[in-house]
């Protein structure tokens, strides 16, 4: 067999990968809220693209969530439903709940002064699409700090679909959202400093919560 017959050509998507980066930092900085329409023509025309990159870009957003795509209505950004967040949430809590155990397992000095730096970043947010990616910024670190790879790359899996539904949280309601968050972040990495993980679990635990009761009880 040939090496030209054991694998198919390549293709290049770069193009179709940056509108897909571009359209996505639109919806978090929320140009694009949950339930927006994402008209293809329109899209193309702002970037200066053809229609056949914005369509594999908005593809790239559908497999990660943040976009759904029907034949009658186009595509969507995600309206997360109450299954949805249920979901996230029961995932996300098992992923955190190893995280835990892993950095107070194994984390080094180093690797918690990383994480303190990144919650004592959030001291000086004044926006909560920016606070919403510091949040996410603050786990993308709890995962990386726990050492463990596959863990790290599940977390990556669902991360822009959390971020999503901490868009949703802020959408309903900012009220003392700006003031909260970065203490709460400032408790968990006390707990994770001390070594502590029945602590560390319920202040992670209690964290999801906060954000759970403000998008179920709208």
């Amino acid at each position: 067999m040939s090496e030209q017959s054991k694998v198919a050509p390549a293709r290049r998507r770069g193009l179709a990968e940056e509108v897909a980066d571009r359209i996505r930092e639109a919806i978090f900085t929320g140009a694009y809220a949950p339930g927006a329409q994402l008209r293809e023509v329109e899209l193309s025309g702002v970037m200066d693209v053809s229609r056949g990159p914005v369509r594999e870009g908005l593809r790239f957003l559908e497999r990660e969530g943040l976009v759904r795509v029907a034949w009658h209505r186009g595509a969507l950004v995600t309206t997360l439903s109450a299954d949805d967040v249920a979901e996230l949430d029961s995932l996300r809590g098992a992923l955190e709940d190893l995280a835990v155990h892993q950095v107070i397992a194994q984390a080094s000095d180093e690797e918690l002064d990383a994480l303190a730096k990144t919650a004592a970043a959030m001291e000086r947010v004044e926006d909560p699409h920016e606070m919403v990616r510091c949040d996410i910024l603050f786990h993308d670190a709890v995962f990386a700090a726990s050492g463990h790879r596959r863990l790290a790359e599940a977390w990556d899996g669902i991360r822009c679909q959390v971020h999503l539904f901490l868009l949703t949280r802020i959408g309903l309601s900012t009220e003392g959202y700006l003031k909260c968050i970065p203490r709460e972040h400032q408790e968990l990495v006390s707990a994770l400093r001390s070594r502590d993980a029945d602590t560390a679990l319920t202040l992670f635990a209690e964290h999801r919560r906060h954000a759970i009761d403000v998008v179920t009880s709208a």
